[in-house]
C-alpha cells in the first residue's frame, strides 16, 4: 500500500496566484486550471479580458498532463515522431472525447516522484504559457520544500 499526497484548494490557489503574477508581469491574459491526479479541476481562474475559450483549453491541458504524466508539448517531440498524420501518436488528441491536448501549456505536478495533478494554461503563446506554468510549479515548490517535499519545477517533465 502506498501513501499518496493530494493537492488541496489552498495549494491550487497559491499556484494560480503565482501564475497570474507572472502573466501580469509579462503582459498576457491567462486562464489557469489546476487539476487533481484524476484530471478533475480543483481551481480555475480566467483573468479579466482573457479569451472565453481559455477555461476549456486550460482544463484539457491540465487533464492531459496529469493523466499522461508528461508535459503536453512533449507529444510533438516523441521518439517516433510528433502527433501528426503517419506517426505513431497521431490521433491521440482525439482521445477522451477531445480532452487530450498535444500542444504547449500543460504540466504535470510532480511531488516526491509522483504525479499528483496538473496545471494547464491558455491565453498566451507557448513561451508565455510555459513561463506562467513554471511560476505556478515554483510557488508549490517553495511551499512544500519547507515541509521536506520535492517538486519538479521545469517545463519538460517526462514522468
Amino acid at each position: 500500500m502506498k501513501t499518496a499526497l493530494k493537492l488541496e484548494l489552498e495549494e491550487a490557489r497559491l499556484m494560480i496566484a503565482a501564475a497570474i503574477r507572472k502573466a501580469e508581469e509579462i503582459g498576457v491574459l491567462e486562464t489557469i486550471c489546476i487539476v487533481d491526479d484524476g484530471g478533475y479541476p480543483i481551481a480555475m481562474e480566467r483573468m479579466n479580458g482573457a479569451r472565453i475559450t481559455g477555461p476549456q483549453i486550460a482544463w484539457n491541458k491540465a487533464f492531459t498532463a496529469a493523466g499522461h504524466k508528461r508535459s503536453t508539448h512533449l507529444f510533438n517531440t516523441l521518439p517516433n515522431g510528433p502527433a501528426l498524420p503517419g506517426n505513431e501518436a497521431f490521433g491521440i488528441q482525439w482521445s477522451f472525447e477531445g480532452k487530450f491536448a498535444v500542444f504547449v501549456g500543460g504540466f504535470p505536478i510532480v511531488v516526491d516522484g509522483s504525479v499528483i495533478g496538473g496545471v494547464g494554461l491558455s491565453g498566451g503563446n507557448g513561451e508565455q504559457d510555459t513561463k506562467c506554468g513554471v511560476a505556478a510549479l515554483q510557488a508549490l515548490h517553495e511551499l512544500l520544500e519547507a515541509k521536506g517535499h520535492a517538486v519538479v519545477v521545469e517545463a519538460d517533465i517526462k514522468k
